[in-house]
């Protein structure tokens, strides 16, 4: 591996101050402000429409912002043309110049500023992607996931304070594409640099980043480290979009000063109040289907498990490392259950009637509720939530 020193002085921190972008007829951001730590490897995820692309396109300085600042390592550049700014981009596409040599391409944007030594700084950035031997060959006889390696050696070598990645991996199949998220994070672990992710890829953020910020609408619905997002996800789209979720609508029953006790279909769910964003009236809680666990019999009461059932498996999937259930429970819907395939072959059979439970503190409670803010984006909670409605009637 390169010599990490050859490059870590070039990391800064970037600032999105009141950023707003508005298109005719449309608004692509609302207002974000946002903190990049110099060095960290941060990911934008959202769907297509939300605003993350426009916001990396803001800060290359290929879209001018409506309002707001935009500041990198302290100066600001809202102003500045794309050349300026001290930002290299990766796209999906290589855009490598196909006469040319690897090493011709890595050294090419030296070349053109007249910077001493090119060829020895891009066999540096070559090394440092574990490619130089093969600078003499030219770009068709790589692979995909070489020619994005070249590609960021290409960023890397012009010694950006930022390096802004749009979808680079969209283009790889899925073993190569998870082969390059462990190189990239590695690569941006060697060089220190400032990395912007873009992604719509939920396992790619998650995978990479050290902090994730998951975008709805031209905003940003939440922030943290990916575990957090998952274990503990604010909203309804955040739930959906990290993965998927079972999520009920529920009452307030009581509560002290540890838990909230909702009533639910003449179940009563339990939600640690820590977990919970609202902690009065109808709320959502939720629970991730790898957290549940099937049992052919009521399970004992215990007050540190929430209890649905008894439901009926509708439907078996078995995907190798786990088996996906879908369970109807009466008043609940469609609930989805994940079981790891601890032994050979399902654990419960279509048709079969099942009680479902998981560990209260497991539950999350949620800071929306998709019955009447319509907020809900997935599939999946579209249909879930519409059964319940439908059972309450």
């Amino acid at each position: 591996m390169a010599d990490r020193s050859a490059f870590a002085e070039a990391g800064a921190d970037l600032r999105l101050e009141g950023i707003q972008k508005r298109f005719p007829g449309f608004t692509a951001i609302e207002h974000l402000d946002l903190t990049i730590p110099a060095g960290s490897f941060f990911a934008l995820l959202g769907p297509s429409g939300c605003g993350k692309t426009t916001t990396l396109r803001l800060v290359a300085g290929l879209e001018e912002a409506t309002a707001g600042r935009i500041l990198i390592g302290g100066s600001d550049v809202t102003h500045l043309t794309p050349h300026r700014r001290p930002v290299n981009t990766v796209f999906q596409s290589y855009a490598l110049f196909p006469h040319m040599s690897v090493l011709e391409n890595v050294a090419f944007g030296l070349r053109r500023r007249r910077v001493a030594d090119a060829a020895a700084k891009a066999h540096e950035a070559l090394r440092l992607v574990e490619l130089d031997h093969v600078a003499d060959r030219k770009p068709q006889q790589l692979s995909g996931g070489q020619q994005q390696r070249v590609a960021l050696a290409r960023a890397i070598v012009n010694r950006p304070a930022l390096l802004l990645l749009d979808e680079p991996l969209g283009a790889l199949d899925l073993k190569l594409r998870r082969q390059m998220q462990q190189e990239l994070k590695q690569i941006q672990q060697e060089v220190g640099l400032t990395f912007l992710h873009v992604t719509h890829d939920q396992e790619e953020a998650m995978t990479m980043a050290d902090t994730v910020a998951v975008m709805h609408r031209g905003r940003i619905e939440q922030m943290g480290a990916p575990e957090d997002l998952y274990e503990l996800p604010r909203t309804v789209f955040v739930a959906n979009f990290l993965g998927q979720s079972n999520l009920f609508s529920v009452q307030v029953a009581g509560s002290t000063d540890r838990v909230l006790h909702t009533e639910f279909s003449g179940a009563r769910l339990s939600v640690p109040r820590e977990r919970s964003e609202r902690s009065s009236g109808r709320i959502t809680v939720g629970v991730r289907p790898e957290k549940l666990t099937l049992a052919h019999a009521e399970p004992p009461q215990d007050a540190q498990l929430n209890t649905l059932g008894p439901g009926r498996v509708t439907d078996v999937s078995f995907i190798g490392v786990s088996t996906q259930y879908t369970v109807a429970v009466p008043g609940a819907g469609d609930v989805q259950v994940f079981a790891q395939n601890l032994q050979a072959g399902p654990t419960a059979a279509l048709g079969d009637e099942v009680w479902l439970s998981w560990r209260v503190d497991h539950t999350f409670g949620l800071a929306d509720d998709p019955l009447d803010t319509g907020t809900v984006d997935s599939e999946l909670s579209t249909r879930a939530i519409a059964s319940q409605a439908a059972l309450a009637e």
